[in-house]
Parts: C-alpha cells; sequence; structure tokens
C-alpha cells in the first residue's frame, strides 16, 4: 500500500524509545516510505487512521502492546509489532479484533525478532534439531531489556521442540536431579538461559549435541541498526497477508 508519491506512509508508536528512534530514522531514509506520525507514551492512537497512516510500526513495551494494537485495529490500519512478550491468550485477542477488523483485508505482523542473522539461526535450529540428541538455548541482551527470555529464544525452543516432535524424538535426555533454578527455563520441552550482561546488545545460541560431537548456531546483533531491514521488510510486506502473521521468515524466500 502506499500513497500518490509512491511511498507507504508510516506512523511509530514508542518513537521515542530506544528501537522507535532507529525505526523512525529508517522510515525517514528509506526511498519508499514516509513517517506519518510519531507518538510515544501517552499520545493518544485514535489520531492514526487510514487518512494519514498505511502501516504502523509498534515498538513500546509489553505491559502496554496488547492494547496499543487492538486500539490500532479498531482505527482501520495495518500494523507491525516489534514489541516482545506475546504469549497464546494475547495472540487469540488479536485474531479476535481482526476477525472484527473495520477492513476485511487488515493485517497484523508480529515478529520476535527484525534481525535477519536471528531469523535465520530460528530456521537453521528447525532444519537440525532432529539430527540431535540434545538441544538447548542460551539467548544474551543487554540488562535494560525487560523480559526474560526474550521473545525470539521462546520462538527459537518452539521451532526445535516442534521440529523434534515431528522427527518422534523422545524429551531431551537430563539427569539433573537438583536445580536451583541454573538449567534455565523450560519452554516446550527445552531448557532457555537468559544473561543480561552490560555491553551485550541482542545475541542468541543454539546448542545442539550427540555423542561425541556438538552444533553450534549463534546470531549476533551488535546494534539496534541490524534490525532496520527487518522492519522495513515488514512494513512492505504486511498489507499483503491479511489476518495475523507471526515471524519474519514468512517474508523470505526460505
Amino acid at each position: 500500500m502506499a500513497n500518490e508519491t509512491g511511498r507507504i506512509r508510516v506512523s511509530v508508536v514508542g518513537a521515542k524509545g530506544r528501537m522507535g528512534a532507529n525505526v523512525v530514522k529508517a522510515v525517514t531514509d528509506a526511498a519508499d516510505t514516509e513517517l506519518a506520525l510519531a507518538l510515544d507514551a501517552g499520545d493518544d492512537l485514535t489520531t492514526i487512521s487510514p487518512d494519514n497512516t498505511d502501516v504502523v510500526v509498534e515498538f513500546t513495551v509489553p505491559s502496554v502492546s496488547l492494547n496499543n494494537v487492538l486500539t490500532l485495529i479498531a482505527q482501520g490500519v495495518d500494523v507491525v509489532v516489534g514489541t516482545t512478550g506475546w504469549t497464546n491468550d494475547k495472540l487469540d485477542q488479536v485474531r479476535a479484533a481482526l476477525a472484527k477488523a473495520p477492513r476485511p483485508d487488515q493485517a497484523v505482523f508480529i515478529a520476535p525478532n527484525f534481525a535477519i542473522s536471528a531469523v535465520l539461526a530460528d530456521y537453521f535450529a528447525g532444519l537440525a534439531a532432529k539430527y540431535f540428541e540434545s538441544a538447548e538455548v542460551v539467548e544474551l541482551h543487554h540488562p535494560n531489556k525487560v523480559d526474560a527470555p526474550s521473545g525470539t529464544a521462546i520462538h527459537t525452543a518452539h521451532t526445535i521442540a516442534d521440529a523434534r516432535r515431528a522427527a518422534g524424538l523422545g524429551p531431551v535426555p537430563d539427569a539433573t536431579e537438583t536445580d536451583g533454578g541454573s538449567r534455565g527455563q523450560v519452554v516446550d520441552g527445552i531448557h532457555v538461559h537468559a544473561v543480561r550482561l552490560r555491553g551485550l546488545n541482542a545475541h542468541e545460541e543454539v546448542l545442539l549435541g550427540n555423542p561425541g560431537e556438538q552444533l553450534s548456531i549463534r546470531s549476533d546483533c551488535f546494534d539496534r541498526g541490524s534490525f532496520m531491514p527487518g522492519v522495513l521488510l515488514a512494513v512492505r510486506k504486511v498489507s499483503g497477508h491479511a489476518g495475523l502473521t507471526i515471524g519474519l521468515d514468512t517474508f523470505l524466500d526460505l
């Protein structure tokens, strides 16, 4: 979708945040997009409408993201969501809202991660998981991140678990009898470990093991600019995918 200039009109919610500010710059700099509105906490989202916006990019915090998305759906605009912390219940609320949306072709896209390297790491983990007895995920982020484990790591754990189930594999072997929390959170049968450390940005490592061998799949994103090509890809593609779409892999040639 584009206006008479041929550019996609993009509004950014969470525009003063670390990610939001990068999105504002990326949208302003790209040749085929233009910034419509830049809103942040306390601003009225109902100022966003199809009259001024084609796609909204929402980068806020998990505690407010669902309400933001539901409001934007009611406003009749397509939404690209980068905020993490989505549960099945929240996703079901988005689907229910879309079923009653002002436009029948309305679209919401939610990305556990916008970094191409992270999306490919998740995809490769799904391909490899059926060949290994053991699998664990380690995610490493800066200490200002509010959720743990990351949405990306949770998504990767589900990807691995789905591949293992499809291959008929049983539970990951683990003889641990005492655990004070050191084995991480178990997500769909896969242990996920979260590190919060000053100096890090966004990193994930998938560890897969067999007797005598190990495969490591790692993604490292050193600054927030690494997410912008994925954000712009989603902005360009979302309007062609009615309903709720999850994961940037949908828009990649995998």
